[in-house]
């Protein structure tokens, strides 16, 4: 893959160009991905250069981003996110587009079906917004006293009205109330948990938006300070400090998605590869922050737990 050009034959790599567009919360998926593109014999400064576009959260620069990427000619662009994927398939129908997300990228509109998608675009998804219901249940489960749950969500993101519809129908069985937030910045946090008591909320569920997942210590310190349970959709961020989490290993993701963009420059036709799917969703606790709540964990949960980290 030339800079300027198609990609190049498998063995005349040094001048290939690969350029992904990143958001500031993604240097731990980086690495992740570097090592796919390793796995696939490529190396950043050695048979490949790199190049990172931030959004910095700010959604509506993201055509800009993509069309900006397209005027550099590059061979492949990689996205984190449901919207930047969006962007790349609305600026290029040639490019190859390697997506690491935690959508449907089938209801997204990214590709005709998960095993044959059939365009310029594919990737590998961990599904997380698709996990409403079972991480409200392992939640219900480990804080059984809390009836009014709170729903932090980014507006920006695609798939939001898609999250709150999933968990509020799966609140309705358990006789459990979901009270949605929304924040798009850091200062919209704040603001959000400082009033999530006063809209009768005693519990934070947060979404898998990728400015939640930037801004986890940010989250965990104020609930901490409010004294709020949190559920959380990434093992990241119950080290931070959430109370539990509930998902899939995004560094499998990220590196799987690396590997991709590996095959593609060797000459495979992202049509043609599946996108990938993740085997396994990790519940992981954390019992620090249970104590520091006054909270007693289920023994069952701890027994079922995939990592409980001290």
């Amino acid at each position: 893959m030339a800079a300027r050009g198609a990609r190049a034959a498998a063995g005349d790599a040094r001048d290939r160009v690969f350029v992904r567009r990143l958001s500031r919360h993604s240097f731990a998926a980086s690495t992740d991905f570097k090592q796919g593109l390793l796995d696939a014999g490529y190396a950043e400064g050695k048979n490949l250069k790199i190049e990172y576009r931030w959004a910095n959260a700010q959604y509506d620069r993201l055509p800009e981003l993509a069309a900006d990427l397209i005027r550099h000619h590059v061979a492949v662009i990689s996205t984190l996110t449901p919207v930047a994927a969006i962007a790349a398939k609305n600026a290029t129908t040639s490019i190859p587009v390697v997506f690491s997300l935690g959508s449907d990228p089938v209801r997204d509109g990214l590709v005709a079906s998960l095993n044959r998608p059939g365009g310029n675009l594919t990737g590998a998804t961990f599904f997380s917004n698709l996990l409403s219901a079972k991480r409200l249940d392992l939640f219900h489960r480990m804080i059984p006293k809390d009836n009014v749950i709170a729903l932090l969500l980014n507006p920006k993101n695609a798939n939001v009205e898609l999250e709150k519809n999933q968990t509020q129908d799966a609140a309705r069985p358990l006789n459990l109330q979901i009270v949605p937030l929304q924040a798009g910045n850091e200062g919209e946090i704040n603001e959000a948990l400082e009033n999530l008591r006063q809209q009768g909320a005693t519990a934070l569920i947060v979404s898998g938006d990728a400015i939640f997942f930037d801004r986890r210590a940010q989250i965990t310190e104020l609930a901490m300070r409010y004294k709020i349970p949190t559920s959380c959709p990434y093992r990241d961020q119950a080290a931070a400090g959430c109370l539990m989490s509930y998902g899939a290993n995004i560094s499998v993701t990220h590196r799987e998605a690396g590997n991709y963009v590996g095959r593609i420059l060797k000459g495979e036709n992202p049509a043609d590869l599946p996108v990938l799917q993740p085997t396994k969703f990790d519940l992981v606790i954390n019992p620090k922050t249970a104590k520091a709540l006054g909270l007693d964990l289920p023994a069952e949960l701890l027994a079922t737990a995939n990592e409980v980290i001290e």
